[in-house]
């Protein structure tokens, strides 16, 4: 099953519950869903893969957290709630990212595997973590703990 068929189920889901609220987030994400595609066209393909899928999802994140962060400073919490219940609606679909000490194994191991010994072998390291662990990794996050691996 697709990560498309997992947004399309949840919005059916979501329609029959009445769940207005994760209705109006998953609508949010088939849109942006449906523009990336028309976006691809141009290269001649006709739907984007899973794994721009997820990014593209990963990248909804990054604005919504930011507006948070704004709307808690204006002081306007119910907006504030609005953008994290989105949020969580996006986390749902992607896969469960490793946390803080899984990611610093799997540094480890990929420093290791390619003998890497300086920030100079960053992109070696990064390309064994995305390959072994593609989906579930944060690369702006796993990037500064290869880069201070390496740095040490």
């Amino acid at each position: 099953m697709s990560i498309r068929d997992d947004i399309t189920a949840s919005m059916k889901t979501a329609m029959k519950a009445g769940d207005s609220e994760r209705l109006s987030a998953v609508r949010l994400i088939m849109a942006k869903l449906k523009d990336a595609d028309i976006a691809a066209r141009p290269k001649g393909v006709e739907r984007i893969s899973d794994d721009e899928v997820l990014t593209m999802l990963r990248g909804m994140i990054k604005p919504r957290r930011e507006a948070i962060e704004l709307y808690e400073k204006g002081n306007r919490p119910e907006l504030a709630a609005k953008e994290q219940s989105e949020i969580v609606v996006i986390e749902s679909f992607l896969p469960r990212a490793l946390n803080e000490e899984e990611m610093q194994a799997a540094v480890a191991d990929a420093v290791a595997e390619t003998g890497a010994t300086g920030v100079k072998d960053m992109g070696k390291v990064m390309a064994v973590l995305k390959t072994k662990h593609g989906a579930a990794l944060d690369m702006a996050r796993i990037g500064a703990i290869v880069k201070t691996a390496l740095a040490g």
